[in-house]
């Protein structure tokens, strides 16, 4: 039974102008007077409580967050370039596989297997000698083209990347400037380094290996990271500013490696096969190249952002001063 309804049940009589007084059934005693006052004073200072309907709030789920949305894209991306990246990998490396192995594919008719596998390194040796016969340039531009590549897919590696996360623009860039410049000028070069030491005598390969590792690696060095620089869209001042800092602790980096490999360069190689011997070092060395101008390039990156935050952070501050 609510307030109202025990409340009601006491109506004082009124009377009215010569009329005798209502007969009541019974008086209503103090105390249950007392109670129905007591029962509405509280019906009177309760609030009504806004009731929220929990199929609602399941009908109407909440949109999801930004994050949510950015990690969802993220994933995507991530994916999406390891699938490319892994066809990039797979596809080249059955291109080669296929090469070498079918370089017989005219006469193998009848061969066995043991017989196929058996004559496959020579062969493509041979052929490789009479490339650089009718091609020289080109032949050392393809295989050098093909070292950077490797060479920065291995650095790519080593900077704690996963094997099928790696940039493809650096690493195109890398290989570019291999193919381009170093089997080229390489070319050239020994064929000067012959020129200006055309003796015989003992001391002939360690003035080579001198040279190589003062002028020429000074000047491949420099060529690397400007044109490096140049691809990554760097302005001259930055490309200047990381060469000027890597200059020196690099060609002093390679003095750890190459005047080893170059005793044999210069002292066993022929002219002609010395560009294949080098770029199996170099596999090491544009490892070594490819992290130094690529941390100097994120390092700096990341200098750039931070001045940007602290400069945007403490205009804010001005402001707020003010």
């Amino acid at each position: 039974m609510s307030a109202v309804s025990l409340c009601t049940l006491y109506t004082p009589p009124t009377l009215l102008p010569f009329s005798k007084p209502h007969k009541t059934s019974a008086p209503i005693s103090s105390q249950s007077l007392k109670r129905c006052r007591i029962i509405t004073s509280v019906a009177e200072d309760r609030k009504p409580i806004p009731v929220v309907s929990n199929d609602r709030k399941v009908l109407q789920p909440s949109p999801p967050s930004e994050d949510n949305n950015t990690e969802i894209v993220n994933d995507t991306d991530i994916l999406t370039g390891r699938a490319i990246n892994a066809s990039i990998v797979l596809g080249f490396g059955a291109f080669a596989v296929t090469k070498l192995l079918s370089i017989d594919h005219d006469y193998w008719h009848g061969w066995t297997l043991y017989e196929i596998l058996r004559y496959v390194p020579e062969h493509n040796w041979i052929a490789y000698e009479q490339s650089l016969k009718t091609n020289p340039v080109l032949a050392k531009m393809a295989i050098s083209g093909v070292v950077y590549s490797i060479g920065d897919w291995i650095a790519q590696c080593y900077e704690g990347k996963p094997i099928f996360e790696f940039d493809r623009a650096r690493l195109f860039r890398s290989g570019l400037v291999g193919f381009t410049l170093h089997g080229s000028l390489s070319h050239y070069y020994y064929q000067l380094c012959e020129t200006l030491f055309p003796f015989q005598e003992w001391w002939v390969v360690p003035a080579k290996v001198a040279f190589d590792q003062t002028v020429w690696s000074a000047i491949w060095n420099s060529i690397y990271f400007v044109v490096l620089g140049l691809l990554r869209f760097d302005s001259l001042t930055n490309i200047y500013g990381e060469l000027k800092s890597t200059f020196v602790p690099m060609l002093t980096a390679g003095w750890k490696l190459w005047p080893f490999a170059h005793l044999i360069t210069y002292g066993v190689i022929p002219v002609e096969q010395r560009l294949l011997w080098v770029d199996c070092i170099e596999l090491i060395w544009v490892t070594i190249l490819s992290t130094y101008s690529n941390e100097k390039s994120e390092s700096r990156k990341i200098e750039e952002v931070s001045e940007t935050s602290s400069s945007t952070s403490s205009q804010n501050s001005k402001e707020l001063n003010e």
